[in-house]
């Protein structure tokens, strides 16, 4: 067994798992049965405290939790933790609400007998909580469908909309449950959720007219003013503040800091759309609301003659319109009654005081009657569907009474000496159920039974519910009986009556120190829990809960559909006096003793640790106010009767078998043997234990504690044997699952293998007889039968051609197709020639593709013709090859804006004599210059050239034929350059004329006079000659140059 707890760290929350019993003594026993001064009341609430301090806020009295509220989120509720405690035995893991809830959940499910939990407690000791905390684990673990899902939705919408109408803040608690709730949840034969219905009990409808300082009314006023929207509040004639309404300000308590009345009214909203109220059921239930806070401020009167008028008519009205109600007749109804006497009706008017009753009653009748028809609303949303559910038969029940704990206030009214009978009750039920179970499990154990001492609590629930003579009675008697009644009447017959009870005492009939603490209008009973002193003041008038017969035949006629329903004819028509409210409230209590006495009983005891609600505070005076109360020690002292410590022979036998050489590792025997042998190895004295059927039970819990301390100071053995066996276990394990992995492999492997070789030599195979095949063929059409081969040869030469494709446009390289890809060969050569020129091309800079096409040119021009060409290929083409400075400043000036796009010293041969004269030939766009120095001696346009003559041998020879005709030329000019190809090559590309030049193999002619040709022959020798031949001629030697 193990607790969970939690501590805080460095400001954030751990869980710390800790053994059962080592640790009892930093954080207490799980179960104050295991005390061992089980008498001792500081012994109990010390252990309380050291659990608190730990945040173990649950602890075990035998079957019963014990619960402290801590004041603070704790990480224990998750789903995780609902798993954890799934169908787990009660005693095994710590202490919990949720082990509660399954424990009573897998009785159920087991016994087939019906199930109850009773939670109680001081307000603000967490019972609603407590409530909700079950109710969600049994929404959450059960079995569902889809409408169970829904059934669990409306199961725990319920609480917010009874929380709303039903709960207010308290001195005590800021969501003080005022009404005390009993809810069936119905399981069918597969343990889930099938249904559900609610009982109430004593709503403290006084808290509608009036609350005490600090306190506030019900939480749905607020919730209204402040989370409805204007359109709403317009709807209902309502104001924001809720200081505009008298009975919202009897407290002085309109605003509370830790609760949000918007956030609240949004929760409100969506649970009664999910419990199924219609939009206009909805708007009927606000009406009423609002209709009690109109009423809450209509003022009355009072005339000269003692006659009361009302002198709020807008909010009569107001109300009168919310009720669905006339309103003259409301008004008429506020002022005056209608008495019969001898068969005749008369109308008497109200005074003051009485008109101000009659309004309050109203308003307390008006939403008492709405509260009740609202849950009965929701008793028909969880009720049984019988198209789903065919017969309810079978259906097991799980009851949840979330009670008022016993109240002990500064002053106690007639509310709480309800709420204190109602204790009382559960108290004598839990004692004889307590008892009951107790007997009969003795009795089936075989154990002898040991009669039990306690406080028997049947005297004063006799003393208040006695026909004639009990407090309850005398109370009804005096409000029925004619002539003058009042509280005070109604004490002093309690005085006549049962002055002489043990348990009831009043100022008259005190000793003179008791007289000094109690009030003439008080009187005291001794409850099981302590004294409680009740002033009479308002008792009967609390008790009578009447309203006027003209305000019930008002509200008769309410076109309110919710109104009519509450408020039935029948009331008007029935001469019979309605029953007392403590009458009513006797007999319900009655017939709910009749459901739990038809259970099997649960017990939560919810406790509060401080009043300030402070998380971590434990204020011992108040909690032994609470033990005291709750009746725990009580209960502690009968449940301690007996036997401290009892455990069925296979639970006892799992857990401390290590302690016995007989018993461990394992028990073949039978069961209550194997326990004899351990208990008499452990030494156990007869009078420690006795042995049942199926249990053991220990008397004393240091017997217990002794056995647990074996156990602990035997683990460290135990883990040392479990850790070896374990780890040999693990090994082979290990090895033999590693094994069979490789035989499973290495099979499966093989038969892989195996079955991949035969596949690819089956495919071989085909594919060898395809290929032989296609051969074969390989001459015919394109068919089935030498596609595969054909195929195969296209996609051969297209891998050898991707491989040597080449690599630069100068390589004419290409492989030899086969036949059937000749024209495809031709054509992928010239793309990929063309992509390669692309490419080549893109990469070209542009001063790089001007020397391109100047070379292109050339090689138009001189390839194959002109013997010095292949020498001038890999010599780039300058653009000039005279410096600026070369050329004269004056000759510059003379070309104005023409530019000098080319320059190149150049030797002029005359045309008469060949004397060799130095010149400059320079280039422009339009025409070229031949300058001495510093002036142009010849203009050379382009216009007028008629061609460019050379030879086709090594020498560098030009001659620039130019027109006779034209006076302005000097006609052919006689060139020599060192660089005849750049030259001519420029000259043509400027002058556009290309196809102007001529490569004569043997000589050049040119013009000498307009009569009269030159002639330059040109032949080969060992070196460049220039000069004057035998016949008249200029005689051209060339040398021969090698290509490389």
């Amino acid at each position: 067994m193990r607790y969970q707890s939690r501590e805080v760290d460095e400001g954030r929350v751990r869980l710390v798992m800790e053994s059962a019993l080592t640790a009892r003594d930093r954080v207490g026993v799980q179960d104050f049965v295991l005390l061992e001064n089980y008498n001792s009341e500081a012994t109990f609430i010390e252990n309380l405290r050291r659990r608190f301090r730990e945040n173990l806020i649950y602890t075990y009295i035998g079957s019963v939790l014990v619960s402290v509220n801590p004041y603070k989120e704790l990480e224990i509720y998750s789903k995780q933790q609902m798993e954890r405690y799934r169908g787990v035995s009660f005693y095994e893991i710590s202490p919990h609400i949720y082990a509660i809830s399954d424990n009573t959940y897998r009785a159920m499910r087991t016994e087939r007998r019906d199930q109850c939990i009773l939670i109680s407690g001081e307000s603000g000791a967490g019972k609603t909580e407590a409530s909700k905390k079950i109710l969600l684990y049994f929404a959450v673990t059960c079995p569902t469908n889809n409408h169970m899902v829904t059934l669990g939705d409306r199961l725990l919408q319920s609480n917010p909309v009874l929380e709303a109408f039903g709960n207010a803040k308290t001195l005590r608690n800021d969501n003080s449950s005022r009404f005390g709730k009993y809810m069936d949840i119905q399981f069918d034969f597969k343990g889930a959720t099938m249904g559900g219905h609610i009982l109430n009990y004593l709503l403290e409808k006084s808290r509608v007219v009036h609350q005490n300082h600090g306190e506030r009314n019900f939480h749905i006023f607020y919730q209204l003013l402040d989370g409805g929207d204007d359109d709403l509040l317009n709807t209902l004639n309502l104001e924001r503040n809720p200081h505009s309404y008298r009975y919202l300000v009897k407290g002085s308590c309109a605003r509370v800091s830790s609760i949000s009345d918007k956030n609240n009214w949004r929760v409100v909203r969506k649970a009664l759309d999910v419990i199924g109220f219609t939009a206009e059921e909805v708007q009927k239930l606000l009406n009423i609301i609002a209709s009690v806070l109109h009423l809450g401020n209509t003022l009355f009167g009072e005339g000269e003659e003692g006659e009361t008028y009302i002198i709020t008519e807008t909010q009569l009205s107001n109300a009168a319109k919310l009720l669905g109600v006339d309103g003259s007749a409301l008004k008429e109804a506020l002022t005056h009654k209608k008495l019969t006497a001898k068969g005749e009706e008369m109308i008497s008017p109200l005074n003051f005081e009485q008109a101000v009753s009659a309004r309050d009653a109203l308003a307390k009748a008006v939403y008492g009657r709405t509260f009740n028809w609202l849950v009965e609303k929701i008793n028909q949303s969880l009720a049984l569907k019988e198209e789903i559910y065919h017969s309810s038969k079978d259906a097991s029940v799980i009851g949840l009474l979330d009670i008022y704990g016993f109240e002990v206030l500064q002053h106690n009214s007639f509310e709480q000496f309800c709420i204190n009978y109602c204790n009382e009750k559960l108290q004598q039920l839990f004692i004889e159920l307590t008892l009951r179970s107790e007997q009969e499990e003795y009795e089936t154990e075989g154990i002898a039974w040991e009669t039990v001492q306690y406080f028997d609590n049947k005297i004063i629930c006799d003393l208040i519910e006695e026909k004639h003579k009990g407090i309850i009675s005398i109370l009804d008697e005096e409000c029925l009986r004619p002539g003058e009644t009042c509280d005070i009447s109604f004490l002093e017959k309690l005085e006549d009556i049962v002055g002489g009870h043990p348990h009831f005492i009043t100022h008259k009939l005190a000793n003179g120190k008791t007289r000094r603490v109690m009030s003439r209008e008080e009187f005291r009973l001794l409850h099981y829990a302590g004294e409680v002193n009740y002033n009479v003041n308002g008792f009967l008038d609390k008790n009578n809960d009447l309203l006027n017969r003209n305000l019930k035949e008002v509200m008769c006629q309410s076109e309110n559909q919710i109104l009519s329903h509450c408020f039935r004819r029948e009331e008007v028509i029935d001469q019979k006096r309605p029953e007392m409210a403590a009458s009513q409230f006797k007999n319900s209590l009655m017939k709910l003793m009749e459901i739990l006495m038809s259970k099997e009983p649960s017990y939560v005891r919810c406790i509060k640790p401080n009043d300030t609600k402070q998380p971590g505070r434990f204020d011992e005076v108040l909690v032994r106010h609470q033990v005291k109360y709750l009746g725990l020690m009580e209960n502690l002292r009968v449940r301690r009767a007996g036997f401290a410590y009892r455990r069925r022979f296979e639970a006892f036998l799992q857990r401390y078998k290590p302690l016995c050489p007989e018993t461990w590792p394992n028990w073949n025997g039978k069961l209550a043997d194997g326990v004899s042998a351990l208990v008499n190895h452990l030494g156990y004295k007869p009078e420690e234990y006795k042995l049942g059927r199926s249990k053991i039970f220990i008397r004393f819990p240091k017997t217990l504690f002794a056995t647990e301390d074996a156990l602990e100071a035997k683990k460290p053995e135990i883990a040392l044997t479990l850790q070896k066996s374990w780890r040999g276990y693990r090994e082979r394990a290990n090895y033999q699952r590693i094994r069979h992995a490789v035989i499973v492999i290495q099979s499966g492997w093989r038969g892989m293998k195996a079955r991949r070789r035969a596949k690819r030599r089956r495919e071989a195979a085909q594919l060898i007889r395809r290929f032989i095949k296609g051969f074969i063929c390989r001459h015919e059409e394109y068919c089935d039968d030498n596609d595969y081969f054909l195929d195969h040869v296209r996609c051969s030469f297209l891998k050898h051609l991707r491989k040597n494709l080449p690599r630069s446009v100068l390589d004419k390289s290409w492989p030899t197709p086969p036949a059937l890809l000749v024209e495809a060969s031709e054509h992928l050569q010239m793309l990929h020639m063309r992509n390669m020129v692309i490419k080549y091309c893109r990469r070209v800079q542009p001063e790089w593709k001007k020397q391109m096409m100047q070379k292109v040119v050339a090689s138009e021009i001189f390839k194959d013709q002109k013997g010095s060409y292949p020498h001038s290929v890999g010599r780039l083409f300058l653009d000039t090859r005279l410096e600026r400075e070369q050329i004269s400043l004056k000759v510059l000036q003379t070309l104005g804006s023409e530019k000098v796009q080319y320059g190149v010293a150049v030797i002029k041969y005359d045309r008469r004599g060949f004397k060799p004269r130095p010149r400059q030939l320079l280039l422009t766009n339009s025409f070229a210059v031949l300058v001495d120095r510093t002036k142009i001696k010849q203009r050379l346009d382009y216009a007028a050239l008629r061609g460019v003559s050379v030879s086709s041998l090594c020498d560098g020879m030009v001659v620039l034929h130019m027109p006779w005709e034209d006076n302005k030329q000097k006609g052919d000019a006689v060139l020599h350059c060192s660089h005849v190809i750049e030259l001519v090559t420029k000259l043509a590309m400027m002058a556009s004329k290309t196809n102007y030049v001529n490569i004569n193999p043997g000589c050049i002619r040119f013009g000498v006079s307009r009569t009269k040709e030159g002639i330059i022959d040109f032949v080969r020798g060992s070196e460049l000659k220039v000069a004057k031949g035998k016949r008249g001629h200029l005689l051209v030697t060339a040398p021969q140059i090698s290509a490389t």
